[in-house]
């Protein structure tokens, strides 16, 4: 395992070293949706056994195995404020799992801090020390990693408590997101990378496109044995920790991440080509473009929502220069600056906290008058400041150009 927990040291493809099993399984376009109307024990178990059966069920745990539940903790947030993934599923879970003789982790690396204290912080207020029978990861080092085959993430840093296991589950929360428009499961192995270094990789890939390359290298990398979608009550609006629960009542489930989240786009009424990380998928040729090439098990028509509140969207940022001249890359500059979305400040929900300040990658953010003033020459359009706001004060503003011409 390269020894990257007990010493932070250099490891390669987990994939290819044979620690992590490959998504494998009836390969990369098949998906599992089951309803599931509340977050009791017993209906998420239902529903679990539901969309794994198609999947080949849980056949592959071995008696002894170390699995990690890598689920959404992304902040201090209640489960029922739909942000984080819901307890109740990872107790369904982890009973399926240890019924099989496996020792269960559940492990995040939250905005923030990533340290005993601090993340334990979190386990409490999103009721993870409620399941009962697995383990909360207690490791917090940090392990370097180098990916050749990346096409941004060469090399990066992760948390080292995913060396000790034998498969990861992605269990992962359906939300909307201020820069990749969708956060489920593509998304959710960014929480790999340790809380306070998330910043600099915004300020790293700052453009949508090279943010979800980055995020596309990650899933490559770890590979999740499997996907899971906590969507019994997911999150529209301001998401992905300030937006409002929205009921969906159902539980996704395949070993792709990119066609989960094709599914998932299409449950709330998300065009796929605004959302980054499958567009990168596309690129890579690891998902099909449209959900109709996606194998779905399960009825997932009765489960679209309507009126589901997304973000404004960043086809925006990927506008191109027609030619390699000066004028072609000015102008498509002009473009991406004039119609891109950017973060705004909402003064009424304003407290002054400073958390905005502080989460800046780009120290764009200074604070007058206690409240935040954005310097638009400096701001990278990462919305860390809009992902982490406590009270939900800064939001996603579409420029006037991109409303006049949407109309």
């Amino acid at each position: 395992r390269g020894g990257a927990a007990a010493g932070g040291g250099e490891v390669t493809n987990r994939a290819e070293d044979g620690m992590i099993q490959p998504k494998g399984g009836g390969g990369m376009t098949e998906v599992a949706i089951a309803g599931c109307g509340d977050y009791s024990t017993e209906h998420c178990r239902v529903a679990l056994e539901q969309v794994l059966a198609p999947l080949g069920g849980l056949d592959w745990v071995q008696p002894g195995m170390r699995i990690v539940l890598k689920a959404n903790l992304v902040s201090f947030l209640k489960p029922e404020a739909a942000g984080t993934t819901h307890p109740g599923i990872l107790a369904a879970l982890t009973e399926l799992l240890r019924s099989r003789g496996a020792v269960v982790i559940i492990g995040d690396s939250p905005g923030g801090l990533y340290t005993g204290a601090y993340v334990n912080r979190i386990y409490a207020i999103t009721g993870m020390k409620q399941v009962q029978g697995a383990r909360l990861n207690d490791n917090f080092a940090v392990a370097q990693a180098t990916f050749p085959q990346a096409r941004r993430a060469l090399t990066f840093s992760y948390t080292a408590y995913l060396d000790d296991c034998d498969a990861i589950i992605n269990v992962c929360k359906l939300k909307t997101h201020g820069m990749m428009g969708l956060s489920a499961a593509a998304k959710n192995m960014f929480g790999a990378v340790p809380g306070t270094v998330k910043p600099e990789y915004h300020f790293r890939y700052p453009e949508a496109m090279d943010f979800a390359h980055m995020i596309v290298d990650l899933d490559e990398y770890f590979r999740p044995r499997l996907q899971i979608v906590d969507a019994v009550v997911g999150m529209e609006g301001n998401g992905p920790t300030s937006g409002t629960p929205r009921p969906i009542g159902c539980i996704l489930a395949g070993h792709s991440p990119h066609a989960v989240d094709l599914l998932c786009a299409r449950l709330i009424g998300l065009p796929a080509e605004r959302v980054p990380t499958l567009r990168a998928a596309w690129e890579r040729g690891l998902a099909p473009k449209t959900v109709e090439e996606v194998e779905i098990a399960g009825d997932w028509r009765q489960f679209v929502v309507s009126g589901y509140q997304i973000l404004p969207g960043h086809r925006d940022t990927q506008f191109r220069p027609r030619s390699g001249g000066a004028w072609g890359k000015m102008s498509a500059w002009v473009i991406r600056k004039a119609m891109g979305s950017e973060p705004a400040l909402d003064k009424k929900r304003c407290v002054g906290c400073e958390v905005c300040r502080k989460v800046c990658p780009a120290d764009a953010i200074t604070i007058e008058r206690r409240k935040p003033q954005i310097h638009r020459q400096k701001c990278i359009r990462c919305f860390c400041c809009q992902e982490f706001c406590p009270h939900g004060a800064m939001v996603v503003r579409r420029s006037a150009i991109a409303k006049l011409l949407s109309r």
